[in-house]
Formats: structure tokens, C-alpha cells, sequence
């Protein structure tokens, strides 16, 4: 790039926690126990180390996937899986085909500071978003905890260029 052309803005969305629709998922799965009852065919629960994430997009179009910003503040393992649902959960239940390949982890391992992540599923995933946003200006995740953090460990967003 030429030294007197402008940089491409950057743009930071975060993948804010959807407690609301977390805990409407959480109610469906306690509504099947209490009642005994069965999970659609091909039905994805919510599992208790699961939350649901969502990115606004405030803008869809000409957006360049750049990176993944993700930080735990301790040791643990997060694994971020996109859905092609557009919510309404009151109506609409997630079904795994619905779930997005490939899901990025990211992790941070004992007596480090860095942050580590399958760089190629990474790669290929933020990739795809791009091409999400043009069609959406939500994107839901299901973002799973392992190895000891939760959400309040969690601080993650997706950076893109403004073509």
C-alpha cells in the first residue's frame, strides 16, 4: 500500500451475552425435564456450560474479516460456534443444522498470558462472517466454557476493515 493512501478503517463489533435468549433456552431445557418430555428431532439444548453471543453488525457491507479479538482473564478454553438462525426463540427452537463449521476455540493455557486458537478454523470462520453480514445485522453464537471460566472471563470481539 502506497504510503499516502488512507488505511482502511478498522471496526471492533463485540459479541455481547444475550442473557435474555441464554435464559430462554435454559427454560426450554428445564420445561423438557419437568415435563419428561423429548427434544425436537435434531433439536440442539442449550447445555449448561453454553451462552448465547450476538454481534450487532453496524455495518454490512465492505467489511474485510481482520481478526478475532478474544481475551481470557484466566486459564481456560472457549469455543465460539455460529448459527444461520435468526432468533425468535419464543417460536423458533435451534436445531444443530443450524450450527455453523467450522467453530473457532481460543484458550489460554496455565502460567500464560497469551491467548492461543486454532488459527485455520479461526481464519475460515471470521471469513464467512463477512460474508454474513451482508444479509444479516444480528449474528447469533453459542459460545462454550471449558477448563474453569465462564462468561465473566470472557471479552471477545470480531475486528473487520471497511473496504
Amino acid at each position: 500500500m502506497a504510503e499516502d493512501e488512507p488505511k482502511p478503517t478498522q471496526l471492533d463489533m463485540p459479541l455481547v451475552l444475550d442473557e435474555d435468549l441464554t435464559k430462554q433456552m435454559r427454560l426450554r431445557v428445564e420445561s423438557l425435564k419437568r415435563r419428561g418430555g423429548k427434544r425436537q428431532d435434531g433439536e440442539k439444548l442449550l447445555q449448561p456450560a453454553e451462552s448465547v453471543y450476538r454481534v450487532d453488525f453496524i455495518q454490512q457491507q465492505r467489511l474485510q474479516f481482520e481478526r478475532w479479538d478474544v481475551l481470557l482473564d484466566k486459564p481456560g478454553k472457549v469455543t465460539i460456534t455460529g448459527t444461520s438462525q435468526i432468533w425468535t426463540p419464543d417460536l423458533t427452537n435451534l436445531m444443530t443444522r443450524q450450527l455453523l463449521d467450522p467453530a473457532a476455540s481460543f484458550w489460554r493455557k496455565e502460567d500464560s498470558e497469551a491467548m492461543d486458537w486454532n488459527e485455520a478454523d479461526a481464519l475460515e470462520f471470521g471469513e464467512r462472517l463477512s460474508q454474513l453480514a451482508k444479509i444479516r445485522k444480528v449474528m447469533y453464537f453459542l459460545i462454550t466454557f471449558s477448563k474453569g471460566v465462564e462468561p465473566a472471563n470472557l471479552k471477545a470481539s470480531v475486528v473487520f476493515s471497511q473496504l
